[in-house]
């Protein structure tokens, strides 16, 4: 038989969790009733012997020693009242308070039945007071002092009196017992409550250090996002400028160059005029590209328009033979696709004229079912893909500006190219289609 008919909240270890289980109330009731239930039940035990000490034919010596008894009850429960404060565990301290208690309440019962009522407290706190070993020993002994009054007082009298004691006492047992086993399951659901809710406390904490951290990564995140949306634009930005000014004013130099050198006033004048254009183009474009707007020549015209005005207009500035070849069933595109597709084209021509030397240029634009591809090949010198310089600060977009801007719009670039035998640039893009 195991003993606790104290509640959940009363066992060492569960008073703190008792609030949280069962609500404040049941705790605090408890701890009222500890504090104050054996001055009650002796109270109510002194007043009930009174009444019946007559009755009872209770001797002048009975009630000097019942009014001594009651007495060292009441101090006992005063001197407790201080210590537990200390020794809110089983203790020696506790398990003398039991046992002064139990003796004050057996012999006050041996004097009337009526103090039983102080005998009850027994029944009460054993497991807070005793060692594990003794708890059932304690309840046993408060339910011989119970049983005892309820035979009608100690010692029983007679065969009959003591027949009925045992009877008594095994009941006494049998509810002590069945009240118990009542208390520990009730005990059990309660540890199983508090483990539940504290792993749900600390689920909780987990999930409020996870939600901060992910808002701190978050935040991390935008700033990283930020920070790589800046480099992107100014990416972008510097590719339109090398794209547009550095190109137009390369333009404007090699006219102005040819000015300076010729004595005909007529050919001063066209490429001066040549020039004027070019800065007012460059210009424009570099405007645009602030704006993040689209070429100057894609405005209202067509992609194969524009790159074969592009061409003419190249080849009539380098002195180079050019053609251009429209392949497929022509379809408009998304202006992203024209843009890439006509700056990857200004480009490859530039870097034609700079450094191929070459005598004719081809441009081809391929439309195809699921993608556009971009050929610009010449009979240059050509050169060794291989052995390209690392790229510095000071030179030019050129090759990786061209593979930066195919891969913004998931495209590639490819070069085939050999010293002697000129050089092929590929451009493939995703076939966008302009939604009207």
């Amino acid at each position: 038989m195991t003993s606790d008919l104290t509640g959940p909240a009363a066992r060492p270890g569960r008073e703190a969790a008792a609030p949280l289980i069962g609500g404040s109330r049941l705790g605090v009731g408890w701890a009222v009733f500890y504090r104050w239930g054996p001055y009650a039940l002796l109270a109510i035990g002194t007043l009930a012997a009174g009444a019946t000490a007559g009755a009872l034919h209770m001797t002048r010596s009975e009630l000097v020693a019942a009014a001594a008894l009651t007495v060292a009850g009441a101090v006992l429960q005063l001197w407790w009242g201080h210590a537990v404060r200390t020794r809110p565990d089983p203790s020696t301290a506790g398990t003398w308070y039991y046992l002064l208690r139990w003796a004050i309440a057996f012999a006050l019962t041996w004097l009337n039945t009526f103090y039983a009522f102080y005998a009850v407290t027994g029944y009460f706190g054993a497991e807070r007071l005793l060692p594990r070993r003794w708890v059932r020993i304690g309840l046993l002994a408060s339910a011989v002092t119970v049983s005892g009054s309820q035979a009608g007082g100690l010692p029983p009298h007679g065969p009959m009196g003591w027949l009925v004691f045992g009877a008594l006492f095994g009941v006494n047992v049998s509810l002590l017992t069945v009240f118990t086993h009542f208390a520990n399951l009730e005990g059990e659901r309660a540890t199983q409550q508090t483990e539940t809710i504290c792993e749900l406390e600390h689920t909780n904490v987990r999930l409020q250090q996870a939600l901060d951290e992910n808002a701190a990564l978050h935040a991390q995140l935008l700033v990283q996002a930020r920070e790589a949306g800046v480099a992107d634009e100014r990416r972008r930005l510097a590719a339109e400028i090398h794209d547009t000014i550095a190109q137009g004013l390369a333009g404007i130099i090699t006219q102005l160059q040819v000015v300076s050198l010729t004595k005909a006033p007529d050919t001063a004048r066209e490429h001066l005029a040549r020039a004027q254009e070019l800065a007012r183009h460059s210009l424009g474009e570099a405007r645009r590209s602030v704006q993040n707007l689209s070429p100057v020549a894609l405005d209202g015209t067509p992609l194969p328009e524009a790159l074969k005005k592009l061409v003419a207009e190249w080849s009539a500035e380098a002195g180079v033979r050019a053609e251009f070849t429209v392949t497929g069933t022509v379809e408009p595109l998304h202006d992203e696709v024209e843009a890439t597709l006509l700056r990857i084209a200004q480009e490859a021509l530039t870097n034609t004229r700079r450094h191929a030397a070459a005598s004719r240029v081809g441009v081809t634009l391929s439309y195809m079912d699921d993608e556009m591809t971009l050929d610009v090949r010449d009979d240059g010198r050509g050169f060794e893909p291989l052995a390209l310089p690392p790229r510095s600060t000071d030179g030019g977009f050129g090759l990786g500006g061209m593979c930066a801007r195919a891969e913004r719009i998931a495209g590639t670039v490819a070069v085939e190219s050999e010293p002697g035998h000129g050089t092929a640039v590929s451009a493939r893009v995703p076939l966008v289609r302009h939604e009207l």
